[in-house]
């Protein structure tokens, strides 16, 4: 197919980027929501969405930890800070796009 490869190295290079942008080194993840219940959590990003839609979506992780027997399924939106903006605010949501987003956590 024409253009594969030169897809296939951007795909490898964006990958790239991700690795040394997200890495421990550079930074850690904030807890900002978490929630056992899925309509909660849905709930909670369709309002982070509508409430300020420049949030860079790229610096955030969302994980579903599966349950099983002993344990209930846990939904949680993390975002990476970087260790240089960690001591301006981390706490309180700085950076572009990050006015009025609360941190959240209701997981019991």
């Amino acid at each position: 197919m024409p253009g594969q490869r030169k897809r296939k190295r951007q795909r490898e290079r964006e990958r790239e980027r991700a690795v040394d942008r997200f890495a421990p080194e550079a930074g850690w993840w904030q807890v900002l929501f978490e929630s056992r219940d899925e309509g909660e959590w849905h709930a909670h990003l369709r309002d982070l969405r509508e409430a300020d839609p420049g949030i860079d979506w790229s610096a955030m992780r969302m994980d579903m930890f599966c349950g099983r027997l002993t344990q209930p399924t846990v939904f949680r939106l993390s975002r990476f800070v970087p260790h240089d903006a960690a001591g301006a605010g981390a706490g309180s949501g700085s950076g572009p796009g990050w006015e009025g987003v609360p941190v959240t956590g209701t997981a019991d």
